[in-house]
């Protein structure tokens, strides 16, 4: 028999899994009660509404993107102690292109558009993404306002590497979207390298 702790992990990661795939709006508690196997009571026990239940999937959604690109980015016993090549390591970490940006993807999203709570999640999202990459880079001593610059350029890369894969049905773009940006950093970073002829 499953304890309340994983009849509420199992609704959490059913709900994820349904609101990756088609999105908050179209995932009804009904689909997550299917997905998971919990019974009814416990869904209404942990999450009163479809509101609650989004704001838990959303949010530890949020939490494990941010926990992955934290990985890639801060310094540590397993990290490589050159800031560019952090940065460089959290652009080319493997990603699933063609399944898309699970938390982009909700920018597209009406139903968490129009809803503050959710909205904000998302938004704090991309907030501190941008902070954690921006704060690497100043580690290389870029300038605060350069720093910045290149981390939105970073992470739009990333973001529009989902939606070139996704539209031309070819993970190979966001790899090549990537490499492209990866050589501009990295030379831009360091100008004395020459290119080869």
């Amino acid at each position: 028999m499953a304890t309340d702790t994983d009849a509420r992990a199992r609704l959490v990661t059913a709900a994820r899994e349904l609101i990756a795939a088609q999105g908050v709006g179209a995932t009804s508690p009904r689909q997550v009660l299917r997905a998971s196997g919990v019974g009814q009571g416990s869904l209404y026990h942990h999450f009163p509404t479809k509101h609650d239940l989004a704001a838990a999937a959303v949010g530890a959604t949020v939490d494990d993107a941010l926990a992955a690109a934290r990985r890639d980015l801060d310094p540590g016993p397993d990290a490589d102690d050159d800031p560019v090549a952090r940065v460089v390591a959290y652009l080319e970490r493997p990603r699933e292109a063609l399944a898309g940006c699970k938390i982009g993807r909700l920018t597209s999203d009406q139903a968490v558009m129009d809803d503050g709570t959710l909205h904000d999640v998302v938004t704090a999202y991309f907030v501190r993404l941008l902070d954690a990459v921006t704060a690497t880079l100043r580690e290389a001593d870029l300038p605060e306002d350069v720093a910045r610059d290149r981390a939105h350029a970073a992470v739009a890369i990333v973001q529009g590497g989902y939606v070139l894969a996704r539209a031309t049905g070819d993970p190979d773009a966001m790899r090549a979207a990537v490499r492209g940006f990866v050589h501009v950093l990295t030379t831009g970073l360091a100008p004395d390298r020459q290119e080869t002829a």
